[in-house]
């Protein structure tokens, strides 16, 4: 069994409101040094399969048909043991 973790964030393109809320929510609470906050999703996808070749190959289908709205959206994953 393995386990897909995919990471999913706004292109750099992309106008992030809820970042910038963030980090202005920082700088109010006194974390000055920080510079530019990206808000993202992060999801764990249990795969009933050995094969990492398949795997690799299903959750990159699986982000490009559902998982990111690649129009606005990157995403990047890892496979992992179990």
């Amino acid at each position: 069994m393995l386990k897909a973790v995919v990471y999913v964030t706004l292109r750099e393109s992309v106008l992030d409101p809820q970042g910038h809320a963030v980090k202005g929510a920082l700088h109010t609470l006194g974390f000055d040094e920080v510079k530019e906050v990206r808000i993202g999703k992060y999801m764990e996808v249990s795969l009933n399969t050995g094969d990492r070749a398949q795997a690799e190959e299903r959750v990159r289908d699986m982000c490009e048909k559902l998982l990111a709205n690649t129009v606005i959206e990157d995403y990047r994953f890892e496979i992992l043991e179990g």
